[in-house]
């Protein structure tokens, strides 16, 4: 990089700042201005055979959009989002609230007037931070043994969308949220919320949906939740058969310039010529006849000189590392992702927030600029009559953050389906935890025999010397192993160890294990809760194994994390009747695993009998179907015709 490089970056190439227009839009014909007009406007919905909804931490209201389109009455939302509040305000009825839901009072307000107003349908995104270790334990140990913090004005936001339902208790639910909310090694919140749902009578299902999948033109992963009251059953939407490409979705736009703005501001447009696809049709319908031939908020940034020689060198597979020096603006070894030209003919990558800042992530496919307010939208499914208040950097928050109206168009129209048909869930959660964990509670001995040892030195002897070993070499090394309870026992016992190792083929196993135990015996509390993730020589899954056979003394408090290895997957997958990709075992595969177990008492054993189940029961080929406790709520064994009325029952 030379001098002159660094000394124009540092420089830059300014650009004409370039400020709104700023959208305002008035309420809503039918906006309530209070609690009381609300409920009025509620009841005489009713009494017109409307079906209502309420969308919580609803944003712009993509999701209301689409729940809408199902045939609902979005009648009752709440947010924080200014911008979002006005924009919601404008296109839906009812009540729009600018409230915090992390106060207890805005919670039980919202409740009151959810469970007043007859509302069938509760839907919401609530934002959810990650926990401690000690703060899950704590919530853990509330919810198994009925208890309630004494004084909790300011509740976590999942917390508080799961009191609205318990106070309120809807007859279906749907959240949304991104995927990293069930993917903590212990699936906390996920796990926390179907095990209270399930405990005042709702089924549940999630599931981590492609939204491509229902006419989304965009990678886009949304983990989706429904609970349905009183255990009845939900199935999940029909995929669309086409999928809709970048250019289907955008190729009618018209051109226009980086940082370019029509006359008239926030009434300005620009020339539309018509649509020429099925997508482009669907979002044009709905555009008032007097606007046929206009398109609003196609406006974008303006592109700096150097951005505008980068973008004009970028095709669809260039990385802003394969820039030339002197474009570049960013270190290339962190942000060698930086800019990305959308490929035309696939789908656009996921739409976020973060396109307010920068919207380098977001190139158009032809032209030297970032996406206008217009294209985003329209990536998002969001029809062209749709408006987004405040400027242009608020709209493209508002459309980052929101759920694809599809998406909830699809889910809406399941929702109502299975409301009406009212059939009774095949089985919960909590029934096959407790199927499981009888089922290992009886059994006399185990091919694992490490999942009942007494210390997880034990767990992690066996699992680094006798995985996959033959079941005769576990029944006869096993008994030598568990003799060594602490590393210390196992250095002493050296020469024994190796020993053994030789005569299974596995020395340099014995001899890794020798020197792990040495390592420990000078520092013991390696092994303990705080430290044991980061032991050294020691895979993270047979860590992962060893913490969940063997928990803290305290178990309510002890860390349960959902393995994926040990076979679970494959168990998960036949009994769900669910193919699960290998790319996506450690989101829908471990999904599958913690609707097996649970997060009630029984989770831990019943966990580790779902372990024992894959390697006697469950095998790879050859599964004995008969002999398993959960034959009977199993997918795959109802394929097989393996049914049988000597096994367990699992009951709804």
């Amino acid at each position: 990089m030379t001098d002159d490089t660094v000394d124009r970056r540092r420089a830059g190439y300014g650009v004409k700042l370039v400020r709104g227009p700023f959208v305002r839009l008035a309420p809503h014909p039918e906006a309530c201005g209070d609690d009381d007009e609300f409920l009025r406007f509620a009841a005489a919905c009713r009494e017109r055979g409307e079906r209502l909804a309420a969308d919580l931490f609803s944003g712009a209201g993509g999701l209301s959009l689409g729940l809408t389109e199902a045939g609902f009455r979005v009648v009752l939302s709440a947010d924080r989002d200014p911008e979002s509040v006005e924009t919601h305000r404008h296109h839906y009825p009812g009540l729009t609230l600018d409230c915090d839901l992390g106060e207890s009072t805005n919670v039980r307000r919202i409740a009151d007037l959810v469970k007043e107003a007859g509302i069938e349908l509760l839907a919401g995104g609530p934002p959810c931070q990650p926990f401690s270790r000690a703060g899950r334990s704590l919530i853990r140990h509330q919810v198994r043994h009925g208890l309630r913090p004494a004084h909790d004005e300011r509740r976590d936001l999942w917390r508080s969308f799961l009191e609205v339902i318990q106070l309120a208790r809807p007859a279906a639910v749907i959240m949304e949220n991104v995927p990293d909310m069930a993917l903590d090694r212990e699936m906390f919140i996920l796990r926390t919320m179907v095990h209270e749902l399930e405990s005042i009578g709702y089924a549940i299902e999630e599931r981590v949906v492609d939204t491509l999948r229902y006419g989304v033109p965009q990678f886009r992963q949304r983990l989706i939740l429904v609970a349905l009251r009183d255990g009845v059953a939900f199935d999940w939407p029909t995929e669309v058969p086409d999928r809709v490409s970048v250019w289907n979705a955008i190729g009618d736009l018209p051109e226009v310039e980086g940082g370019w703005r029509p006359e008239g501001g926030a009434d300005g447009w620009s020339d539309y010529a018509g649509p020429a696809s099925a997508f482009q049709r669907q979002m044009r319908r709905g555009v008032a006849r007097a606007d046929t031939g206009k398109v609003f908020d196609h406006i974008t940034r303006p592109v700096r000189e150097d951005d505008q020689r980068a973008f004009d060198m970028m095709d669809a597979g260039t990385r802003y590392s394969d820039l030339p020096e002197d474009v570049k603006r960013y270190r290339d070894d962190i942000f060698d992702d930086k800019y990305k030209r959308l490929s035309e003919d696939t789908y656009s990558r996921t739409i976020t927030a973060h396109i307010a800042k920068d919207g380098y992530w977001y190139i158009h496919p032809r032209q030297d600029r970032t996406l206008t307010v217009r294209e985003a939208a329209r990536l998002q499914t969001f029809p062209d009559w749709f408006r987004f208040a405040g400027p242009p950097t608020a709209a493209f928050r508002q459309i980052g953050n929101a759920v694809p109206p599809a998406l909830g168009t699809q889910l809406g129209r399941a929702v109502m389906t299975a409301l009406d048909a009212s059939e009774p869930v095949a089985y919960r959660s909590r029934d096959i935890a407790q199927a499981l964990a009888t089922w290992f509670d009886d059994l006399g001995e185990l091919a694992l025999p490490w999942l009942c040892a007494r210390t997880r030195w034990q767990v992690i002897s066996a699992e680094m010397l006798l995985d996959r070993a033959a079941p005769e070499q576990v029944r006869v090394l096993w008994s030598l192993l568990e003799r060594w309870e602490q590393p210390q026992d196992t250095v002493d016992a050296g020469d024994e160890l190796v020993e053994i190792g030789r005569w299974i083929n596995r020395e340099h196993r014995a001899e890794r294990l020798l020197e792990l135990a040495r390592t420990l015996t000078s520092q013991p509390d390696l092994l303990d809760d705080d430290k044991i993730h980061n032991l050294r020589g020691v895979d993270a899954s047979v860590v992962d194994l060893a913490v969940l056979a063997i928990p803290t003394r305290d178990e309510d408090n002890a860390e349960e994390p959902v393995l994926i290895t040990k076979g679970t997957h494959r168990v998960a997958a036949r009994f769900t009747g669910e193919h699960v990709e290998r790319s996506h075992r450690m989101t829908a595969g471990r999904l599958a695993i913690a609707r097996m177990i649970g997060d009630d008492t029984n989770a831990r054993r019943a966990h580790l009998g779902l372990i024992e189940l894959a390697t006697t029961v469950c095998r790879p080929t050859d599964p004995a179907c008969p002999r398993c406790p959960v034959n009977k709520a199993c997918s795959e064994a109802a394929k097989r015709g393996s049914r049988t009325d000597r096994q367990p029952v699992v009951s709804p």
